[in-house]
């Protein structure tokens, strides 16, 4: 949370105004206005669902079970990272709604295993970031399936347009240190459930959060952070941490430095960089 636990003055949720989509529909784009985002988009086939587990369960061996949390902010070192993130029918959705300039400015396996007792409060994702305006788009790609039942990502849907909600400290233990108490007074809770290869999309400000994995089967999906050139950074300390690719377009003129392909899978240097919320 940038500051204090209060309102944040930054600017809020802009609504999205295309008329020719790419990849979207119009009614897809009238969702993640109205709702904050749209999900069940069919991105991967089977034979990439399994080379995208199998990447991932790699990295997660060289690392250890205990570090599932840990690849944070790695697309700049990663070149199985950093290739998902510029992923051309990924980007495509995404452009619907952002323009035709993007920057991926981080990325975060996020892994729950069978049983993990982590709960992730509800909160949004642009009171962390120091990046004004609030306008990072979160693509959530599947690497398993993720349902109701192995503690799929909960949205409440509309909450994107009340602006940056109050958060205070979190009671309970959990993976974030502040919280939108009573959240579940502002609208009812929706789970977004994905198949193993698809991804939704969500706006910086939606309310969300994920409940423990009761379940023997695994959750895990790759948030990845997508804005327009033109977003700009608030701290500058902060900024230095940021390793970004410059996806489609240019961003030519602004502070956002680009990372070329990484030659291969480098997490030997492990900590995330930034503080970027959970899912």
């Amino acid at each position: 949370m940038t500051g204090t636990a209060g309102q944040d003055p930054r600017p809020g949720f802009e609504a999205v105004s295309n008329d020719a989509p790419k990849r979207l529909t119009r009614r897809q784009i009238d969702d993640y206005n109205e709702l904050g985002y749209v999900g069940g988009l069919d991105v991967f086939t089977s034979a990439e669902v399994h080379a995208n587990r199998a990447s991932f369960d790699r990295l997660l061996d060289g690392i250890g079970e205990s570090n599932a949390y840990a690849i944070n902010c790695f697309q700049g070192r990663s070149r199985t990272i950093w290739d998902l993130c510029t992923d051309e029918r990924i980007l495509d959705c995404v452009e619907d709604i952002l323009g035709p300039d993007i920057v991926c400015w981080a990325s975060h396996y996020f892994c729950k295993m069978p049983h993990d007792p982590v709960t992730v409060p509800w909160h949004q994702d642009a009171p962390y970031w120091h990046l004004a305006p609030a306008r990072t788009v979160t693509a959530w790609l599947a690497i398993d399936d993720s349902d109701e039942e192995n503690s799929a990502v909960r949205f409440i849907p509309g909450t994107h347009r009340l602006g940056f909600i109050e958060h205070g400290e979190s009671r309970d233990s959990t993976v974030l240190g502040l919280e939108i108490e009573n959240a579940e007074e502002l609208g009812d809770v929706i789970s977004n459930d994905l198949r193993a290869g698809q991804i939704s999309l969500h706006a910086d400000t939606l309310a969300h959060g994920s409940l423990p994995n009761t379940s023997s089967r695994r959750r895990c999906g790759l948030t990845i952070r997508y804005c327009a050139p033109s977003v700009g950074f608030t701290d500058d300390d902060w900024a230095r941490g940021v390793e970004s690719i410059v996806c489609r377009g240019s961003a030519d003129g602004t502070h956002w430095r680009h990372v070329e392909r990484p030659d291969g899978d480098d997490l030997s240097a492990l900590g995330a960089p930034l503080n970027i919320g959970g899912n």
